[in-house]
């Protein structure tokens, strides 16, 4: 704060007189003050005025920009802090909870029990604070499911003396339950947190990493891997027989990537990553680059200062997508269907809060032109003040959300004009 007693608020003084200078000192004060706000663990403690708002009991309609209205229904209510979805060739859905649980939904319908089969897992904390463990995470169905009725789960893995660490695991879905199951990827401890997981055109299997160890090739932290779909690492990876790196390296330099999904046209996979206060980037990945985290970023430390001076991303691959402030990116979706002709080669993702406040998250639609230029986005659904973990483009051409609270739900949406 300046000086209020420099020789120019002394020559204000002799023009306002002793009682206008009080009032104005008074008032400068008072502008220039700020709030202290309690930290913990290195980060701000989030206000919660708006957090944990309930889903409205009935069905909601919502206007769009594009004159596309549409309404959201909650296909099961049921579920706790669920993750990630999948759809079965049958009309089946697969739900993941946090909890170390799978649960199937038919005909509109969340079976009571739990999926048989699976490994154990641990989580920890409510979803949104910092040191929450996740558990249960993704699942990805193989590109070949209906032939061999494979099913990929990314979880957390207990360990008896050093917390847990991140996992892949196979199985094979009987209709019923998981059987012969086991895990196929198992990551260094400390390493993975948050795994999405997606298979490539060529069927192998992308997954995602966070941790230390962003810049370095041998280490897999704060990365994005390729396997085979057993595990093993294809031939073609960037880093095979290159000394000093780990050969299951796709790309690097991430920070904590939740949304993995392959461009249905392209075939390229496209990834979206938290920054810290700012920053959330939609990165095209590319064999062998590096996307700089935690050398640049467009947010800041959640203590205040620029995560990093350098302007932009110069000297590596840079986003097509960015946000400041952060909106907690996860989950991301194509739209290909026919049911929303609008919005047609548009990408979705979901928010859990935005700018840091809890009780803000949405459902963010991305408009991009022929060169996947980003040309306008839309936030939608603000008004449920639900935290989007994951989005999906279901069979019958509708969208998907899953809501990331402890009474957490499916949220279809459907065009406004159609009757169940």
């Amino acid at each position: 704060m300046p000086n209020l007693f420099s020789r120019q608020s002394l020559r204000v003084a002799a023009v306002v007189g002793p009682g206008l200078l009080l009032l104005f000192v008074i008032a400068a004060t008072r502008m220039s003050a700020q709030q202290k706000v309690p930290f913990q663990n290195g980060i701000p403690v989030a206000p919660t005025g708006l957090a944990k708002r309930p889903l409205p009991d009935k069905p909601v309609e919502f206007d769009t920009a594009e004159g596309q209205n549409i309404r959201v229904v909650a296909v099961t209510r049921a579920l706790e802090y669920p993750w990630s979805i999948a759809f079965l060739p049958d009309g089946g859905m697969l739900v993941t909870e946090r909890a170390g649980r799978m649960r199937i939904i038919r005909n509109g319908t969340l079976d009571p029990q739990p999926i048989a089969g699976l490994p154990k897992s641990r989580w920890a904390l409510e979803s949104g604070l910092p040191g929450a463990v996740h558990g249960y995470m993704d699942i990805a169905l193989h590109p070949k499911f209906a032939e061999n009725r494979l099913v990929y789960l990314s979880y957390t893995k207990p360990m008896d003396d050093q917390g847990g660490t991140a996992a892949v695991a196979r199985g094979k879905w009987d209709g019923k339950a998981m059987t012969d199951v086991r895990d196929i990827f198992v990551l260094p401890p400390r390493t993975g947190a948050a795994v999405r997981l997606a298979f490539g055109r060529d069927n192998t299997l992308y997954l995602t990493t966070s941790g230390d160890g962003a810049q370095d090739p041998n280490s897999l932290g704060g990365k994005v891997l390729r396997l085979n779909d057993d595990g093993t690492v294809p031939k073609d990876n960037p880093f095979v027989g290159k000394a000093g790196a780990r050969p299951e390296v796709f790309t690097l330099g991430h920070r904590s990537s939740l949304g993995l999904a392959m461009h249905p046209g392209t075939g390229e996979m496209w990834l979206n990553e938290n920054g810290p206060n700012g920053g959330d980037e939609i990165n095209i990945l590319k064999a062998g680059k590096n996307y700089g985290w935690p050398l640049v970023s467009y947010g800041r430390q959640y203590t205040g200062p620029w995560q990093s001076e350098i302007p932009g991303h110069q000297g590596f691959e840079p986003p097509i997508v960015y946000w400041v402030p952060s909106i907690a990116v996860s989950g991301m979706a194509f739209y290909t269907g026919d049911r929303f002709p609008k919005w047609k080669g548009d990408v979705f993702v979901g928010s859990l809060r935005t700018g840091e406040i809890p009780g803000t998250g949405h459902l963010e639609r991305i408009l991009f032109n022929e060169k996947m230029e980003e040309m306008r986005r839309e936030a939608l659904l603000r008004e449920l003040r639900q935290r989007i973990r994951d989005v999906r483009q279901g069979p019958d051409g509708l969208l998907y959300l899953l809501t990331d609270e402890k009474a957490g739900a499916v949220l279809r949406i459907e065009p406004a004009e159609a009757r169940n």
